[in-house]
């Protein structure tokens, strides 16, 4: 069998071993060939999912020229005090569509060569080149680490995403070896297999540094406007560079008016000045010198009489007369630093503020932020920023799917991305507001997406890890931010976090306060410290929409309150959910005090006589408990009596298996359920008990009836009204019981009728009595709309067609009192011979007759002319001969639709 194998596998590997050439063998070598304008298309179509990333790209790459020039410049010393930063121009062309971008920078520049070899070769990098020389010269000094964003070479040719053509037009800086480059273009269109390199015919425009002019093509116009670049530069290059991003842009100005413009008025000349008033001011000086030297010498005035100043208008103001011009100016785009990248001990809370408020676009404050650097482990070193908003997203809640735009990714100060993918934030955290930006990151070539890595995963870990401590701060440090935060609607969020949040379940619940019958707020770790001696569970009452205060008054509360214990008071819908998953804080039961397991942590305590009195009151009501099992067996699954009520005479208790009326309510809300849900859900709602107080006197009465009821001799039968009176008692009270344990009654109507005749009994009313029930009938219907002809000035009433098969007739019409037939009569109907039917009472009050109209076949005439002779037609065989003429229309009709 081995040497068979051994042949059949010989063929195999003599082929294998052909295929390898030999080292003696003669071979010509041929270069792959391609289409390179389609492959150019091809590779670009291919990476760019949206072609608005062109300008990130063509700004990343100004930013990558700026750097190299810094950098080279301090390593060599060259003294350069030009200015580095990004321009950009916006022309469109004169009289017609379409026009061009021009996008220059003041970097490193390039040689022709440089052209040739970094933009003429696709997937070439120049910037990882220097990156490399870089990194083999690194050095201490700081100021020369350079950073640069590019590293796939493929970005210049996001341009031809929105450009037929582009002219690259570059200049190095001068150096020793070439003191006065000459500058050169690029020159490439779209659809090219070969680019132009030449020298420019405008000369020496740059100084030093690189401008692209993009010829927008017919389907690209839309960048032409200067909001849809500033929205662009925003998005993704707000914080890419240092260095300034300008855009040549005009704005609105008001100067003086000059003489050569039109419009301007030239002023009034001055009136002469009134001397007259100035003498008169000379005098008064002066006699007032006159009495001050008369002081001087000791005399003594009676009187001394001042002179009121007098007051000189005002001059008039004049308003200024301006005309509006237009000025070119360079608006800075990126005057905003990336904030994050600064220490966070030189920030003030008003830098945070102004920075959350203009990047995330909320017109208020966040209620907390927290800024920190740090390494996931997995060699990626980053810097992040979150803010808590001061209120939740008002349509947070109408998707279960989490919003992706909390998040936004940065690499090296690049917009990447917010839509994290598989990492992405869970729910109930994504409308946090944060910004993380990595040192590197392996992103796709087009720098849109980032590649699925464990720093993704570590990141989302870390963010959900500061976004618990800074809430843990909040809470134990500052009462007042924290009820803020639950105002703003933080609380269900926490809940909703803790029930999908296993992992980090014990940490959230220990932040989520709750309202309790003895406090406005108080967490689980603070409820368990001030537990009474004995106490095992931790007590809640949950109801859906209550308040606190009604929650407070329960009958499920009153011996629990009585006692002096807490009791959370939960009224929001996840409460119960939550506390369901959770079930145990730190060994003390959770426990729902409107389902049975109620334990108060001292029952071993009791004394003797206790327990026997417990004893004697099962066995003293053992009666009414059998009787009550008989009446509500089709309600609740057992009867027993209770030991949490004080005042109220009973109440329904769901067991263990059971649901709450609370979340029975909430199961009951939901929709698609499954099969073995809803048998689940019946099952549940099945699982509850008649809970009793022995010491209520209406338990104390219905005892006593049950045994009056019962004291019968053998062979007689039990008192018939009381058993009756005995079953509407118990129907009552337990309906009672149901709606005061947050439950709904089985038949609310049959409720509130036994209710209404309690009420009739206890205020002297008949039960039998009924009220009127006499009511105005509804008005006839109402006529079909009709439309009328444009062309026709008058317009006709028409009355409503009324089929005779509708009309409720009587056999012998003849034989019915007028004043039981109005209505019918009254009623008009339409048939071919366009009759009309009325009541005639001539005196009598008992003939039936016809009106006939213009269009019937006796003619116009009054009533009373047209009941005499051959005239007059009994109505009952007049309305049979129509009904059959109908009934045969109808049969022609349905025949002729067939």
């Amino acid at each position: 069998m081995r040497l068979l194998s051994s042949f059949l596998l010989f063929p195999l590997i003599a082929q294998v071993l052909a295929q390898e050439r030999p080292s003696d063998a003669k071979a010509e070598r041929f270069d792959y060939q391609s289409d390179v304008a389609r492959l150019r298309k091809i590779v670009i179509e291919s990476l760019y999912s949206h072609r608005d990333v062109w300008l990130r790209e063509l700004v990343s790459n100004a930013n990558d020229a700026i750097e190299k020039w810094r950098v080279t410049s301090l390593k060599l010393g060259f003294p350069d005090n030009s200015p580095l930063n990004v321009t950009m121009k916006i022309v469109p062309n004169e009289g017609g569509s379409g026009g061009r971008i021009i996008i220059a920078d003041t970097g490193i520049g390039m040689t022709p060569e440089e052209l040739t070899k970094n933009l003429g070769t696709l997937a070439k990098s120049g910037t990882s080149e220097f990156l490399a020389k870089a990194e083999a010269n690194k050095d201490s000094n700081k100021e020369t680490d350079p950073n640069l964003i590019g590293q796939f070479g493929l970005g210049f040719y996001s341009s031809f995403l929105v450009a037929d053509d582009v002219y690259v037009a570059s200049r190095p800086p001068a150096t020793k070896e070439n003191p006065d480059p000459v500058q050169h273009v690029f020159a490439s269109s779209s659809d090219a297999a070969a680019f132009d390199v030449y020298p420019d015919p405008r000369g020496n425009t740059l100084g030093h540094g690189t401008e692209i002019t993009l010829v927008l093509k017919d389907d690209a116009t839309e960048y032409l406007n200067e909001h849809k670049i500033r929205d662009l530069i925003e998005k993704h290059s707000a914080f890419s560079t240092a260095h300034p991003i300008y855009l040549w842009t005009t704005k609105q100005e008001e100067v003086p008016l000059t003489p050569e413009d039109e419009g301007y008025v030239a002023p009034k000349e001055e009136e002469e000045v009134d001397t007259t008033k100035e003498e008169e001011a000379d005098t008064t000086k002066d006699e007032t010198d006159e009495v001050a030297n008369e002081k001087a010498d000791g005399e003594e005035d009676d009187v001394v009489v001042e002179d009121a100043a007098v007051e000189e208008e005002a001059p008039k103001e004049i308003p200024p007369q301006v005309k509006t011009i237009t000025v070119p100016t360079w608006e800075h785009l990126n005057n905003q630093p990336p904030l994050w990248m600064r220490d966070p001990k030189n920030i003030t809370d008003e830098e945070y503020n102004l920075f959350y408020r203009a990047t995330f676009k909320d017109h208020n404050n966040p209620i907390a932020y927290h800024h920190f650097k740090g390494d996931t482990g997995a060699g990626v070193g980053f810097r992040a920023v979150f803010f808590l908003p001061s209120e939740i997203p008002k349509d947070f809640w109408n998707s279960p799917k989490a919003t992706t735009d909390g998040v936004r990714m940065f690499v090296k100060r690049v917009f990447i991305t917010s839509d994290l993918g598989e990492d992405a934030l869970p729910k109930w955290i994504s409308w946090i507001r944060a910004i993380v930006d990595a040192d590197d990151l392996p992103l796709n070539v087009s720098r849109e997406t980032l590649q699925s890595t464990k720093f993704m995963a570590q990141i989302k870990s870390v963010l959900i890890k500061r976004f618990i401590q800074i809430l843990t701060q909040i809470s134990a440090n500052d009462e007042i931010r924290y009820k803020r935060l639950m105002v703003g609607g933080y609380s269900p969020l926490l809940k909703l976090a803790a029930i999908e949040s296993t992992k980090e379940q014990k940490k959230i619940v220990a932040l989520i306060k709750f309202a309790s019958n003895t406090r406005e707020a108080v967490t689980l770790d603070q409820y368990i410290e001030n537990r009474k001696t004995g106490q095992k569970q931790i007590f809640f009452l949950a109801g859906v929409g209550e308040k606190t205060e009604h929650l407070a008054k329960s009958l499920f509360v009153e011996k629990l309150t009585a006692r002096g214990y807490e009791v959370l008071l939960l009224n929001e819908p996840m409460d119960e959910i939550l506390f369901t998953q959770v079930q145990n804080w730190k060994d003390y039961k959770l426990q729902d005090v409107a389902k049975d397991g109620l334990q108060f942590g001292d029952e071993d305590e009791e004394d003797e006589k206790d327990k026997e009195a417990e004893a004697e009151q099962k066995t003293k009501y053992e009666t009414l408990l059998t009787y009550l099992k008989a009446e509500t067996k089709d309600i609740v699954a057992d009867v027993v009596v209770s030991n949490r009520l004080v005042t109220s005479p009973c109440a329904i208790v769901a067991n263990s298996y059971g649901y709450s009326g609370n979340m029975q309510k909430l199961m009951a809300a939901q929709h698609h359920k499954t099969d073995q849900q809803q048998i689940m859900e019946d099952y549940a709602k099945k699982q509850r008990n008649l809970e009793i107080n022995p010491r209520s006197p209406l338990i104390a009465g219905l005892l006593a009836k049950v045994q009056e009821l019962n004291d019968v001799e053998e062979g007689e039968e039990k008192d018939a009204m009381l058993e009756e009176e005995l079953k509407e008692v118990v129907s009552i009270m337990v309906d009672g019981a149901l709606v005061r344990s947050g439950f709904e009654v089985t038949d609310s109507n049959m409720f509130f009728s036994r209710v209404d005749r309690v009420l009739r009994r206890s205020l002297g009313v008949s039960e039998s009595a009924k009220a009127d029930d006499t009511v105005k009938p509804a008005p006839p219907v109402a006529a079909p709309e009709t439309t009328e002809d444009d062309s026709t000035s008058e317009t006709k009433e028409k009355k409503p067609l009324v089929d005779l098969a509708d009309l409720d007739l009587d056999e012998n019409l003849g034989d019915i009192p007028l004043d039981q037939i109005d209505q019918r009569a009254e009623a008009p109907f339409d048939t071919s011979k366009a009759i009309k039917v009325d009541i005639d009472d001539s005196g009598s009050g008992h003939k039936v007759g016809i009106v006939p109209t213009e269009e019937s076949k006796w003619g116009a005439g009054s009533w009373e002319d047209k009941l005499e002779g051959d005239n007059f037609i009994d109505i009952q065989d007049f309305l049979k001969a129509e009904q059959e003429k109908i009934e045969k229309t109808k049969e022609a009709a349905a025949h002729d639709e067939l």
